[in-house]
């Protein structure tokens, strides 16, 4: 026992680190060639940002693409802009950030440490008529450009768009591209802290008309001092987010919303908790009379309460793989509370929850397969496929769909080949091996079902129930409370997911989890109790679906987004957003819907538990 103990663990470390390195081999796979490591932005430590003056400090471009539509972004030199003389060199990158779209290259700008430029030369160039094309449907889309300057980002409009109104004559669009961009850096003796870039509106070229225009590139750079400590540096970002009157709104409205939700759910916890005492004091009464009584209510279905559901396989493939989603968003939020993800740490959200869903599959192989086995299955290698697939088989579907898309855009949405392949070794030699394992551990644990009730042989016939006593009406109203409590949330976590700002108050992120979790658990509590009470016993699959409704909601909230608070628009923008939604979405239902049979399921054992079962 003790050997197997220590193969599991060393199994379990070279998973870790195969893991971990996995993350780490996508700057071999990625441009094909191995980079050194210190290039990479995600291991550049506080001694890297030192420099002395006149010391080059490089300036990388990394995106354009149309402000609203934030995945739509391309490479930055798919325009036609000035490339540097000795050609374009990519910066390698880590898995998170090749995620997201980020695509960094080097520019011939000169941004030397503490050194000044006025109306400096970048480039010369005779833009043809294919050029012309290229930036006129920048201009005319509202196109920005990303770069970043010692891992600062900053950005800028390619162009300008003016309206000519002349008497008796329709408007008159005019497309004005920005030739000169000036820079504004800070520093604090030998550390870069703040750069801010700008455009010289009286600099512009009328690029409306013509087959060939010839167009001069510049650019400046002034530096000045300041106190700004370099540990503040990334304060900026967040202030720009959400101002101090925004963050006291945001704050009163998460109040007012959870103090809402949460008398709503104190109301309907009285009202059940005294339903069920006068429940228990009328069977505790028929049971001490002598007389034989009907019995009525949920009591009546005590025979048939723990008869175990249909489709049993995938209802526990079902529990296992919300519970492996649970995990990993408490994971996430414990890495979020202590500080991991600071303002433009680029793709550190995205390989933390590629790492710890790898790293927690084992739970959902463990849980899907201890319950199979508790509820009878015998199929359990069929069970842990179905664990593995649940999740991972839609989520494959939906991906090569969008980056099918993304690839016909040419966009930086589509991921290269080497990271696919990082991604399927993650998956191949971690996540499946883990659920295999523990679906193994999870069949060969000696747990046993808790059921206070003994189960009849035959199920009882359920009564004939009104309308809104089936699965849909129950579905509609268990989801409208936990939604109520996250509606507010809900924009500011899209204005920061598919638009630009950035979202960094996660205390108050957690704090509308819990409501989440308690208004969800407590909602589909009561739901629970109101089927038993009418004699309807299959209410484990139904806790499920009350469960997880909120993901429906969330949704549905995604075509209000999309359609009122959004100026999103394409085929490829459009494909994203709601390809992408519905997975979050999914991943919602299933977790969400795991929690309310958890406390579905402790509510039925203690209620029952409570009265005498023959």
């Amino acid at each position: 026992m003790g050997v197997r103990r220590a193969v599991n663990a060393l199994f379990l470390a070279a998973c870790v680190s195969l893991t971990l390195y996995s993350a780490n081999a996508l700057r071999v796979l990625h441009d094909g060639v191995e980079m050194p490591m210190g290039v990479s932005r995600g291991l550049l430590g506080s001694s890297d940002h030192v420099y002395k003056v006149h010391e080059k400090v490089p300036l990388y471009a990394n995106k354009v693409g149309p402000f609203h539509n934030p995945s739509e972004t391309y490479e930055y030199y798919r325009l036609p802009f000035c490339p540097p003389v000795d050609g374009l060199k990519h910066k390698a990158e880590d898995l998170g950030e090749v995620l997201i779209g980020d695509r960094l290259v080097g520019t011939p700008y000169e941004v030397s440490f503490r050194v000044d430029h006025e109306n400096e030369k970048l480039c010369g160039k005779d833009l043809t008529e294919k050029d012309l094309g290229r930036f006129r449907k920048a201009v005319k889309d509202d196109y920005y450009f990303q770069m970043y300057y010692d891992d600062l980002p900053l950005w800028g409009f390619i162009g300008k768009v003016e309206k000519i109104l002349r008497p008796g004559q329709p408007a008159e669009m005019r497309y004005y591209l920005f030739t000169h961009v000036h820079f504004d850096i800070s520093y604090n003796n030998d550390r870069v802290i703040e750069i801010n870039v700008s455009t010289d509106p009286l600099r512009t070229v009328d690029i409306t008309e013509g087959d060939s225009i010839p167009v001069e590139f510049s650019y400046s750079v002034k530096w000045k001092e300041t106190s700004i400590p370099y540990d503040r540096r990334m304060e900026k970002y967040s202030r720009y987010s959400f101002l101090p009157q925004h963050l006291e709104i945001h704050w009163f409205s998460i109040i007012n919303s959870c103090v809402t939700v949460l008398l709503l759910t104190g109301f309907l916890a009285t009202i059940l908790m005294r339903v069920l005492k006068n429940d228990f004091v009328k069977y505790t009464r028929e049971e001490d009379s002598a007389e034989e009584q009907e019995e009525m209510g949920w009591k009546y279905v005590h025979g048939d309460v723990f008869r175990f559901p249909a489709l049993n396989s995938l209802f526990c493939a079902t529990i296992g793989t919300g519970t492996q989603l649970f995990t990993m968003t408490l994971c996430v939020f414990m890495l979020a509370l202590v500080g991991v993800f600071y303002p433009y740490n680029r793709g550190a959200l995205l390989t933390a929850i590629i790492v710890l869903y790898a790293l927690t599959s084992g739970i959902a192989g463990y849980v899907s397969s201890s319950n199979y086995k508790q509820m009878g299955g015998e199929k359990w290698v069929r069970n842990v496929l179905l664990t593995g697939s649940l999740f991972c088989g839609p989520l494959f579907v939906v991906f090569c769909f969008l980056n099918t898309v993304a690839i016909s855009y040419r966009s930086t949405a589509a991921l290269p080949f080497g990271t696919i392949c990082v991604i399927f070794v993650i998956w191949a030699l971690v996540t499946f091996p883990l659920t295999v394992l523990g679906g193994i551990a999870g069949k060969n644990s000696t747990h046993e079902f808790y059921a206070p009730c003994r189960t009849n042989k035959y199920p009882r016939e359920i009564p004939q129930l009104p309308w809104y006593r089936y699965t849909v009406p129950q579905m509609c109203m268990a989801g409208f409370l936990p939604f109520s409590a996250i509606y507010i949330e809900l924009y500011y976590i899209f204005a920061s997911v598919w638009g630009h700002k950035v979202y960094t108050i996660y205390s108050i992120l957690f704090i509308v989890f819990l409501i989440l979790l308690i208004v969800t658990a407590f909602i589909t509590i009561a739901l629970t109790y109101f089927q038993l009470a009418v004699e309807d016993h299959e209410w484990w699959w139904r806790s499920i679906m009350c469960g997880g409704s909120t993901g429906m909601f969330i949704y549905g909230y995604c075509f209000y987004y999309y359609f009122a608070r959004s100026d999103m628009s394409g085929f490829m923008q459009t494909s994203f957003f709601f390809g992408y939604m519905f997975m979050i979405c999914y991943g919602f239902f299933l977790m969400l819907g795991t929690v309310g049979y958890r406390a579905s399921l402790m509510f039925v054992r203690h209620i029952y538990k409570a009265i005498k079962c023959e």
